[in-house]
């Protein structure tokens, strides 16, 4: 076991202050679970990064199988921890509310290991595809492919609506798609296979028989309503909740004001991480100001409740 060097790591900071404003009684037990699992692994991570990444080469040809369920809990930088966690506080606390912690935590821990292998596949697809032997070598971790999938989950039982992304309002239909290439287009060194992992495994479960297996091995019987769900002793949970701590911004404006500032502090950044490849999500320098503004705004509303 590994421990991360001794230095301040704002991005888990916020992370914890987040939660914190949240409340721990107020975040379902296996979104609580998978958020601490992430943390710990950040804080003693279990093997370095380049022996929990998943790559082609790694995984399949060196038959490293231990990196398909390593790399998703894994991740570069504290960052790259937050900004992820954050997206699995909302996603969590709407989703397990609606579909209950046994058929949350089935999900999870498949989709975990579905979105590795379709990614492993896709990188040979890429590869063979557009003959270049590079993408077998590439080498991913981080949570964000399962959050994709989790974000067409969502929209699967949230219908309707728009998402505005960098401008364009477009239905949330849609949106992942969308999002897919204004992450890769504004941060090129983000896994676009590990994202679209993500939404493929999220179509198997909304198009495919992938949801009803679920069900079926989890026990439930669900009956979705538009009035709110209420389950194992949580509150009702309405869609107004997410806006709640959120200042009222929709996932894909958080992300485009957090790219923003991260742009634009991207230039005062002392680490070296413009040649490092940061897969399975967005990553952003550590810029204080501008994590904090953005912090500011998500609690905003909650601290006047």
């Amino acid at each position: 076991m590994q421990r991360r060097n001794k230095v301040t790591n704002i991005g888990l900071l916020l992370l914890l202050s987040q939660i914190y404003q949240v409340g721990f009684s107020r975040i379902p037990p296996v979104t609580l679970v998978t958020l601490a699992v992430n943390i710990f692994l950040f804080l003693q991570p279990l093997k370095r990064l380049d022996q929990t990444c998943i790559s082609v080469e790694k995984c399949l040809y060196m038959k490293d199988w231990h990196r398909l369920y390593l790399s998703p809990f894994h991740h570069a930088d504290d960052w790259h921890l937050y900004f992820n966690m954050v997206s699995l506080l909302w996603k969590g606390i709407s989703l397990e509310r609606r579909l209950g912690s046994a058929l949350f935590g089935s999900i999870i821990a498949l989709f975990s290991l579905l979105v590795a292998v379709v990614y492993t596949i896709l990188e040979i697809l890429f590869a063979e595809l557009l003959d270049d032997p590079m993408y077998k070598l590439h080498c991913a971790v981080g949570f964000s492919g399962v959050l994709f999938a989790l974000k067409v989950l969502n929209n699967y039982y949230n219908p309707g609506g728009s998402s505005n992304i960098m401008g364009i309002h477009v239905s949330n239909k849609y949106a992942c798609w969308l999002e897919l290439l204004a992450i890769h287009l504004l941060n090129p060194g983000s896994s676009f296979a590990g994202h679209l992992a993500g939404i493929l495994v999220g179509l198997m479960y909304t198009k495919g028989p992938l949801k009803t297996v679920m069900e079926a091995c989890a026990g439930q019987r669900n009956s979705y309503s538009s009035g709110g769900f209420g389950y194992s002793g949580y509150p009702s949970y309405t869609p107004r909740e997410y806006n709640t701590y959120t200042d009222g911004m929709s996932e894909e404006e958080q992300f485009e004001r957090a790219m923003r500032n991260s742009l634009n502090d991207r230039g005062r950044s002392s680490r070296n991480d413009n040649d490092e490849r940061r897969p399975y999500g967005f990553w952003f320098p550590a810029g204080e100001l501008s994590a904090e503004e953005l912090r500011r705004h998500r609690l905003n509303r909650y601290e006047r409740q």
